[in-house]
């Protein structure tokens, strides 16, 4: 009897925090789930955590959950409002943006500040069809974690539309030294040596393979060097 009794309230809950939830949702405002800001994200896996506790125990005062969302919505909102009015808060509360490729360079410094790795930054870059960091300009990590690429004008892709013609594409790279570690593996693969490898360092004028951030070989075989500490910071890109 108990149980069946648990089971109508949780089922009553589940009714009532719905509608509640969803009209919360839509008075903090519309947001892709993938572009919120951190302290968003924060909000709503605190709002879950409050819902999702409300519906699992019986026992917790389904009023006291009520207020607690209703008063996570209008802190939200309030700090939005904040935000919008104080440019300083903005900042405190969220991520700045990353310039993490300059002209063709992987920067270091600025990729080990945000703690990405080389293989996030490669990831992302295959995802906007960039298979050559030589062809852009500057990549910048949004606050929101996703990757925006300025291509060189000449790089850009041309359509259709533009040009009538047939595209036949761009290159890729092949990883060759990540972070100073020397991919033997690659090497083998590619039928290269670490001699080979050494000499084309050379040619950049790179004297340890150590001081490298990032090394690859093009489709062409051309050879691209991203040096740790690059000083070069990109463009001042901000909110």
């Amino acid at each position: 009897m108990e149980i069946m009794e648990d089971g109508l309230k949780v089922i009553g809950r589940v009714v009532t925090i719905l509608p509640l939830l969803l009209g919360i949702t839509l008075f903090m405002g519309k947001r892709s789930i993938a572009e919120l800001p951190v302290f968003d994200l924060l909000v709503l896996l605190v709002l879950g955590s409050v819902v999702g506790a409300d519906i699992a125990d019986p026992d917790i005062n389904h009023i006291h959950t009520v207020i607690a969302m209703i008063a996570i919505a209008l802190l939200q909102k309030s700090v939005i409002g904040m935000k919008l009015k104080n440019r300083k808060i903005g900042k405190w509360l969220t991520f700045e943006p990353t310039v993490v490729l300059y002209q063709g360079k992987l920067l270091d410094h600025n990729i080990r500040k945000i703690h990405y790795s080389i293989d996030n930054i490669l990831n992302m870059l295959r995802e906007k069809d960039i298979f050559q960091i030589e062809d852009v300009e500057f990549a910048i990590v949004e606050s929101n974690g996703s990757l925006s690429v300025k291509r060189y004008p000449h790089k850009e892709v041309v359509t259709n539309e533009i040009f009538h013609g047939f595209n036949r594409g761009g290159g890729y790279e092949i990883p060759l030294i990540l972070d100073g570690h020397v991919q033997m593996d690659v090497l083998l693969r590619i039928g290269k040596s670490t001699g080979w490898l050494r000499e084309k360092l050379k040619e950049k004028k790179v004297k340890e393979s150590g001081n490298v951030f990032y090394a690859a070989m093009t489709s062409n075989e051309q050879i691209v060097v991203s040096l740790k500490g690059q000083e070069k910071e990109g463009p001042p890109i901000q909110h």
